[in-house]
């Protein structure tokens, strides 16, 4: 049993899965996969842009646990970013969770999140919702511009100084 502060891909993907074929969130007879690469980041060259890749960076609330010292804080600024395109009849996303440090620790090493499956299934809705605009020409009809989830969570003040995202320079902080 996995706790809520555990890197979870088969959480991801099982929900992925889910949302797909069970409840038809993409409803076109396209085949879309799953995959996730931990060293991505938001920009794409000329040529990705050619062969049709989009990003979309989401803001989710997620747990982590300190790697070294086991201590656990939630954060309500955890980066997901993916990355998709569709080519033909084949659907490709890929994702990359950015992690934390400790704030205790300052070991400069970025402990992975652990989501609720309710947070999943936020961020892979709003994923779904940016594909059918920019893959199918839809209109996204979630498109407030934030990427925040709808119920606030107090956290404390986001440190960007231990956010493996904002060191990047892609946190999502501003949308």
């Amino acid at each position: 049993m996995s706790r809520s502060t555990d890197w979870t891909p088969a959480l991801w993907m099982d929900t992925f899965e889910e949302l797909l074929y069970d409840d038809n969130e993409l409803d076109y007879d396209d085949q879309w996969s799953l995959n996730f690469s931990y060293s991505q980041t938001d920009d794409l060259t000329k040529e990705e842009k050619k062969r049709g890749w989009k990003v979309y960076c989401h803001r989710a609330y997620g747990r982590f646990q300190c790697g070294s010292c086991h201590k656990n804080w939630p954060s309500a600024r955890v980066v997901v970013l993916f990355r998709y395109r569709l080519r033909g009849d084949r659907g490709t996303v890929i994702m990359r969770p950015f992690g934390q440090a400790c704030r205790s620790c300052q070991d400069d090493e970025f402990d992975l999140p652990g989501f609720a499956k309710k947070e999943v299934e936020h961020a892979l809705l709003r994923l779904f919702g940016k594909i059918r605009k920019n893959c199918y020409g839809e209109d996204d009809d979630d498109d407030d511009g934030s990427s925040a989830s709808s119920t606030k969570v107090w956290t404390k003040p986001h440190e960007k100084s231990l956010c493996e995202a904002c060191i990047m320079g892609i946190c999502c902080q501003d949308e």
